[in-house]
């Protein structure tokens, strides 16, 4: 049963930081409207998520030190907040264009057949799982609910 428990409350969390993240977009897009420029929202949504975090790891008594480990990872590593930053920024771009239903419809589909690519061929270290029928039917509902949302 605790492992039910488990598995309900990460399905959660999941559901909750994609609403986090579609939240974020819209209200990085409301900073825009003051700030008018996607790259700068970018950096400041970055600056005040970095200080949260600062502050979070001291009150949690996490060890700054560890940031001292970052010498010895890998240059594919440091890529993630690139990748980031190109989210925040690109969902300024796109929502006041597309609207936050067709962005997000969008940025969803293109997670999931990257993620097809990434879990077969075991890219950055996830574990091997072979693309299937089945996975290949759901990316292919989720594009079709693409077309659904941009139609109507």
């Amino acid at each position: 049963m605790r492992s039910l428990f488990g598995s309900y409350f990460f399905i959660l969390l999941a559901i909750t930081v994609g609403m986090a993240g579609t939240a974020q977009a819209a209200i990085n897009n409301r900073l825009n409207e003051f700030i008018t420029n996607p790259i700068i929202v970018a950096f400041v949504s970055f600056v005040v998520g970095s200080a949260a975090l600062l502050i979070y790891i001291i009150a949690s008594g996490g060890q700054l030190s560890a940031i001292w480990t970052t010498k010895n990872i890998p240059w594919i590593a440091w890529t993630g907040g690139i990748l980031g930053a190109y989210f925040v920024a690109c969902t300024v771009i796109l929502i006041p264009r597309l609207g936050v239903a067709l962005t997000f419809s969008l940025i969803i589909a293109g997670q999931m057949v990257l993620t097809l690519i990434i879990d077969h061929y075991a890219l950055f270290g996830v574990p091997e799982r072979s693309i299937s029928v089945a996975r290949v039917a759901g990316v292919a509902l989720i594009v079709l609910g693409v077309i659904l949302i941009r139609r109507f």
